[in-house]
């Protein structure tokens, strides 16, 4: 799998998801190698999209396509100031559930000190989980140049997820949790109340 991750700010966030909403009518049947994407802003105005590809070659023929630079200028203008671009081909997925029902997303920015470890807890997390966290049906993991990293955390909504939260985890999972914390030093939390997901 291939990501895509686009970040910056707006005063306007309904004027970037239309530009979301175009994208999907006119120009998703031409992007082959389309896997689905997730996109939102915070309260604040910060914006994030990401797109997954089956591969960087396939992301690549999508951005070379016209109307994907057209499309691009005019969303590009509805953000304020420079826009961050992040890609990278080492990604995990975690799936519990459909991504595409997630009624709340919860973005993490930040920088790992051991990513092999770092898989390795997430994969020996994951059954725990599925079983303690209902609410949570999946993350998205993308590993970038350095230690930078971004994962995508898919909840049935931000109510249920904040409710598990207040809940004590199984002994196993907040152990596993605790020494996840400090493999994976998170620098940023975006939380997204109304999540703009599109299918493949």
């Amino acid at each position: 799998m291939f990501i895509q991750v686009i970040e910056g700010k707006t005063h306007d966030p309904e004027a970037l998801h239309r530009q979301i909403d175009v994208w999907e009518r006119d120009l998703k049947r031409g992007a082959i190698g389309y896997l689905g994407s997730t996109a939102g802003c915070t309260s604040t105005g910060d914006c994030i999209l990401v797109a997954r590809f089956e591969s960087e070659e396939a992301a690549k023929r999508n951005s070379d396509r016209p109307e994907q630079g057209e499309w691009w200028r005019e969303t590009e203008a509805c953000f304020d100031g420079p826009v961050r671009f992040h890609e990278s081909t080492e990604v995990q997925v975690m799936q519990h559930g459909e991504l595409d029902r997630a009624r709340f997303v919860q973005v993490m920015e930040g920088h790992v000190t051991d990513r092999d470890r770092a898989i390795a807890l997430e994969q020996h997390a994951d059954p725990v989980l599925a079983e303690a966290r209902p609410d949570l049906l999946g993350a998205v993991t993308a590993f970038f140049d350095g230690d930078e990293f971004t994962e995508v955390a898919y909840f049935t909504s931000a109510a249920e997820a904040h409710d598990a939260e207040q809940r004590e985890m199984p002994s196993d999972a907040a152990t596993t949790f605790a020494e996840w914390q400090e493999v994976m030093k998170v620098d940023r939390y975006l939380d997204i109340e109304q999540p703009w997901l599109t299918r493949a």
